[in-house]
Order: structure tokens, then sequence, then C-alpha cells
């Protein structure tokens, strides 16, 4: 009996990791990083046998769903990778910065540890850069969106758009047994209904069982008009009394998107007087792979694309690629926009900006994402009174945004509208959430559907 695995974002967010066997054949659905509190989990060995996947298939590019795809070379994998081209495009250059990032905080802990003598209690990086080329070398399967993929006889994929960053996937699995036609979904990532890029999340007709992300399970965002209202007039309020902006940012779509505002900002002469800096070398390649496929753009943006225009770049922004670039902000005293990863404030070049702004009331830090437990971007929204930023303890005095409407992520009314539309489902597994949320969510959608819900627990294995 074709079975499944959860052995990550299993009551939790990040590290979505699920092992789909059907008959004799092996398919990982996602290998991503774990975030937040637990991220010590990842160094762990692998609970399964890397050696005997047969496929991996990646819903998107985040790192919490790709993050450890290195790690699988480490440990023997031999498989075929599938996903789509903007996927694999997007997911080189994340797993690149990621691979930088963990020898970065290698050597830093090194460092420390020579200076007491204890230098072997240091772990080698999770996986190196050299990893990262090396799983560039495997067998890779690039594919369109509705595009039928042969696997066996008795077992084909599809990967409908999920309308939630370029290239996101859902997952549709179809397969035979004992003459009986089957079918599962997982969801990967899905986008809400109003994106401000892409193209919207595509409807599924039928399936037996689903796997759904909950991350978003307990509520709905503010309209999306709010939230650029809310964006736009924080900007605006910031730069009038002479202060800085500092947006801790994701590389992914949720740079690309502030971007696309403040150009649009620009054009209607708000950004008068002002240095707006993109402080991050990734979300500048990022950006660049937005430019790259403009079908999957809606429709305005894409035409822009196509005549050669570029909507994500204005007069007032410059790029920052060195560390030279982004030490020179510092200089500017005031009337400065900083876009800079990481967006959950956990590493990377915002933590500089946060220890030189965080303190000045006059200042401002606008979040824009999902702030995961045991993030120091949680810290701050929970209210923390002081953060510690590189063994610094600093008074928050700068005003806080929390701008939930542009997330990425569908929440509960546009999931049960997605699941509504889908026939003849049986039963739904709820993932990719904080078991409070996975509950409320799950109570929510007794309320108004009659399909059976179960929230999967980590390494529990589920029989369809």
């Amino acid at each position: 009996m074709a079975k499944v695995t959860s052995y990550g974002a299993a009551t939790m967010v990040t590290g979505s990791c699920h092992l789909l066997e059907v008959q004799s054949i092996k398919i990982l659905i996602d290998c991503g990083m774990i975030q937040g509190e637990h991220w010590r989990d990842n160094y762990e060995p692998f609970p399964f046998d890397v050696t005997s996947i047969n496929y991996l298939v990646l819903t998107h590019a985040h790192i919490d769903h790709i993050g450890r795809v290195p790690k699988l070379i480490k440990e023997g994998f031999q498989g075929e990778i599938i996903s789509t081209d903007a996927t694999l495009d997007i997911a080189y250059i994340m797993l690149l910065d990621s691979a930088g990032l963990l020898q970065e905080e290698y050597e830093t802990q090194l460092r420390k540890a020579l200076r007491r003598g204890e230098e072997n209690t240091v772990q080698e990086p999770l996986y190196t850069k050299e990893h990262v080329e090396q799983l560039f070398t495997k067998k890779m399967r690039r594919v369109k969106y509705d595009e039928l993929i042969k696997i066996a006889p008795y077992l084909k994929l599809r990967f409908h758009n999920a309308g939630h960053i370029m290239g996101s996937a859902f997952i549709e699995v179809n397969y035979e047994e004992d003459t009986l036609h089957k079918s599962v979904v997982f969801s990967g990532d899905l986008g809400s209904k109003n994106r401000i890029l892409l193209n919207h999340l595509s409807s599924i007709e039928h399936t037996d069982t689903l796997f759904i992300e909950s991350t978003y399970g307990d509520r709905e965002h503010k309209a999306l008009d709010e939230s650029i209202k809310e964006f736009k007039e924080a900007v605006t309020q910031t730069l009038a009394n002479g202060g800085n902006v500092v947006i801790p940012s994701f590389a992914l779509e949720r740079t690309q998107e502030i971007l696309w505002l403040l150009h649009q900002m620009h054009q209607s002469g708000e950004l008068h007087n002002c240095h707006v800096f993109l402080d991050s070398p990734l979300a500048i390649e990022a950006t660049k792979i937005y430019n790259k496929y403009p079908a999957q753009l809606n429709q305005a943006l894409g035409l822009r694309v196509s005549l050669g225009d570029d909507p994500f770049s204005f007069p007032e922004l410059q790029y920052t690629p060195r560390k030279k670039d982004s030490m020179e902000i510092n200089d500017v005293e005031s009337r400065a926009i900083i876009i800079a990863g990481s967006g959950m404030c956990n590493g990377g070049r915002v933590l500089h900006h946060l220890k030189q702004r965080i303190w000045n009331p006059k200042n401002a830090i606008i979040f824009v994402g999902f702030q995961v437990k045991g993030t120091l971007g949680r810290a701050i929204i929970d209210g923390e009174e002081f953060v510690r930023i590189y063994g610094e303890e600093i008074k928050v005095r700068a005003k806080l945004y929390t701008i939930n409407g542009f997330s990425a992520h569908a929440d509960r009314a546009d999931m049960l509208s997605w699941i509504k539309q889908i026939k003849g489902l049986n039963t739904l597994y709820l993932i990719h959430g904080e078991l409070d949320k996975l509950e409320l969510f799950k109570a929510y959608l007794k309320e108004n559907i009659e399909s059976k819900i179960h929230i999967v627990k980590k390494a529990e294995t589920i029989y369809l």
C-alpha cells in the first residue's frame, strides 16, 4: 500500500520533507532546512536510507523546502531531481548562499573555540559550496506547469502553479494500486489569491488525499490594498521625520514585491531626496531571475519585462553587493531605505543595520514576512525590550511595523476556498504549521467541509 512519512514540517513550519512510497518507487517531496529553535536537528542523519530514494521533487526554492538537499548529496543520494525551470535556477543561488552562510558560521565558531582550546567541539558545516555544485551535476528533469510526467506505467506526476513564489508548484501524484486509480496532492506552499507580482494559484479538480500547508491556518490576512497603504505610509512618515527604514526581507518574492512598490512610489514622487539600498547579493541575483521569466509574472508586469522595462529598478535604488558597499550605508544618517536579509533576522547583513539603527526612535523596522519562533525577528515583534546582536545588548526604540498582508502564503479563507472546489477529497493531512495553528485550522475546516482531517506528527507514516 502506498504510504507517506513526513520527516519535516510536521507540527512545525520549516524543514519540509515528505517521503512518498508507491510500490518500489520512493519519491522525496522537498528537503528543507529546519529554522528557528530546532535548527540543530539539521545536523542529525536523515532517518531514512538516502541511497534508496529514486526521485527528489522540489515544490519551490525557499530554503525551508530545499535547504538540506546538498546534505542528501553528502549522504549518497543518486536519484533524479524534478522541478520547474525557475525553481532550479533559484535553488542554485539560494543553496550557494546557504553554503556560504554555513561556512561563515563555522569559521566564526572555530575562531572562538580555538581561543578556548575547544576546537574539537565545533561541527563541520552542514555542507559546502562544493556539495551544491556537485548537486547541480546530478540528473535533473526541468518541467513545465501542467505537464504530465511519467515515472512508471503506474505512477505519474503533474506540477501545478502554486502562486507562492516564482516557479512554485503543488504536486499532483496519480497512481494505480490493486487496479484502482488513486491520487494524492502535496501543496508545497500555496499563494494567497491577491498577489502583487505573480499569476494566481491554479485549482485542482480531483484528488483522494491532500497534504496541505497550514502556516496561516489560524487567520485571514489584512487586505492587500490596506497593507500596501500601510507600507507606503510607514516609509513616507519615517522619511519625513528624518529617519531610516530597515526592511528585513526574504530574497525571493518579498524583495521583488517591495522593489515594485518603491518603483511606484518613485513614480508618484514619494522618494524625493532618498536613498534605497538593496543590500543583499542573493536578492540581487534573484531579481535577475524574476526578469528572466516574464510569463510567470502577472500580465501587466510580464508585458513590461517583455518590452524591456525593469519593474524592479528606479533611480533612487542602489545595489550594494560587496561588504565594502554595505558598510558605507552606515554613513547615510537619514532618509535611507535599507532592504537586507535575512528575512527573520537570524543572520545576514540585516543584523548590522539593526545594530546601527534599532535603538533610534526616529527609525522604523518594517517586517513584511513570517517570523519563526526562536529567531531574532520573532523576539523583536514579540516586544522584547532589549535584543542581543553580535554580543551587544541593544534597546529596541525604533518604531516597529508588522505588515502581514504581503504574505506569500494563502490564509485560511484562501485555503478553504481552494479545498472546496476539489472533488472526491476523502482526507486532508495538515502539515507545515505550528501546532496551535494546526489545531485552530483543523477546527475551522471541520466547520466547513466533510472530509476527514488529521494533523501529521513528525515521522508518522500514513497509509493512503
